[in-house]
Order: C-alpha cells, then sequence, then structure tokens
C-alpha cells in the first residue's frame, strides 16, 4: 500500500513557537531593565509586569503624581462632573419638546405664520374680519372639493357653488383646492381660486377670506365669508350721511 500524495492533517501553526523565539530573541532588552527575560513563556510574550514598573519610574522622574483611588471626577481634569455631564440647559429641553410635539401632534404649528397663508377683504371690510375667519369664529355651513380640476373646470365650479351658498343663506363656507405642491410653477388651483375671489364679479359679495386651519386643510383649503347682500357704494355713503 502506497502512502498518500497529500497528508490527512493540517497544522499551520506547527513552527509558530520557533519563529516567535527567534524574534524575541532578537530583540534588544529594554532601557533600564537588566533583568533577562523568564524561561518558557516569557520567551515568547512581552514581560507586562517589568513594563509597569517602568512606566511608574518613568512617571516619577517626570514628577507626576498619581490620582487618589476613588475619586469620582477621574477624567474631567479641569473641570466639575456636573460642567462636564450637565451642560447649561439654556432653554433646549422646551425648544425639543415644542418640536416634539409639532410633529407627534402637530401642536404649536399656525398656517398664518407660513408662507403659504392667504387671506383679504371685501370692500370697506375692516382686515379683522379675515383674521376671524382663519381663527374660526365663524361655523362652515358647507364645502367643495376641487381636487382633480383644472383651472377652467375650478372657476365653474367655484361661481356654481358660492351661487348655490347665496341661495340657500349660507355665509361661511370651505373651498378646498390642495396646497399646489405638485405643480411645476405655481399652484394652479390655489390661485385660481384666489383670482375668482378677488375678481369684480365676487368681491362685492365678499366680507372676507382666508386659508383654513390645519385640521380644515390648512393652506390647501380656503374660508370664505359671504355677504347677504352685494356691497353698494352708494349705500355705503348713505350710511355715512
Amino acid at each position: 500500500m502506497t502512502a498518500p500524495l497529500f497528508p490527512l492533517t493540517f497544522n499551520p501553526f506547527e513552527n509558530i513557537a520557533v519563529s516567535v523565539s527567534k524574534k524575541s530573541a532578537a530583540l534588544p532588552p529594554a532601557a533600564g531593565d537588566s533583568a533577562a527575560p523568564k524561561a518558557g513563556r516569557g520567551d515568547r510574550f512581552l514581560d507586562v509586569e517589568a513594563e509597569r514598573r517602568q512606566f511608574l519610574d518613568a512617571m516619577r522622574r517626570e514628577g507626576v503624581k498619581p490620582l487618589d483611588e476613588g475619586r469620582s471626577d477621574v477624567g474631567a481634569i479641569g473641570r466639575s462632573p456636573a460642567a462636564a455631564l450637565c451642560p447649561p440647559d439654556n432653554g433646549a429641553s422646551e425648544a425639543f419638546m415644542s418640536l416634539r410635539k409639532l410633529v407627534e401632534m402637530g401642536e404649536g404649528f399656525n398656517v398664518s405664520e407660513t408662507p403659504e397663508y392667504m387671506e383679504g377683504t371685501g370692500c370697506s371690510v375692516p382686515s379683522s374680519y379675515a383674521w376671524r375667519l382663519h381663527r374660526g369664529d365663524f361655523s362652515i355651513q358647507a364645502f367643495i372639493d376641487l381636487h382633480g380640476m383644472n383651472a377652467q373646470e375650478a372657476k365653474t365650479a367655484v361661481d356654481a357653488f358660492l351661487k348655490e351658498a347665496l341661495a340657500k343663506g349660507k355665509r361661511a363656507v370651505l373651498i378646498i383646492h390642495g396646497r399646489g405642491l405638485s405643480s411645476r410653477a405655481e399652484p394652479v388651483l390655489k390661485n385660481s381660486v384666489r383670482a375668482r375671489l378677488t375678481s369684480r364679479a365676487w368681491k362685492k359679495w365678499l366680507i372676507a377670506f382666508s386659508s383654513a386651519q390645519s385640521f380644515d386643510g390648512g393652506a390647501g383649503a380656503t374660508y370664505v365669508l359671504l355677504r347677504e347682500r352685494p356691497f353698494s357704494g352708494k349705500s355705503a355713503k348713505r350710511r355715512g350721511n
């Protein structure tokens, strides 16, 4: 029976002890330590205790004093643990809580403080009416959703909706048009609604309009407050006299 071409066992670390022993013998002894390396394991591994003694001797020569054991401020040299671990708050906690409430529950978000907010009033109407409308002083009695329409379709739908509201005696209504964020240049439906409300045909019927609050659509919807009768400049002058 012939011997196998390859051995059946594999021992890649067979000669590592001899290699390490040769390298350790070639290294010069550490400065200030005349003690010879120990036999056995000392031939292959550094003498940790000898290194510790060398380190302590070097620190003593440099005048370095060890810290007292048990001190709690180790690692915070030059400052107290409170300064290192607990810097001044400066209102950061309150700001974080406000941000968390805004993200999780929508608290603290004011549509009127965003660039998307819009409002306006009719002829001879104080601007405070627009703010009161946005604030919710008037109950909404009807609404229309313009999503899916183009500008011309929205104009026709708004005209029909407002005429029906007047005919039924509804004064406060809601027009949902979307924010128009997907439009390439500008919010098409939103601008179409604003243009229609400020047109000559409807401004005389208008008391005020404003962007809705967030629960009614925010900047993607508009409150409208209508008059009972169209504004007449002549009648206003007579009342003034």
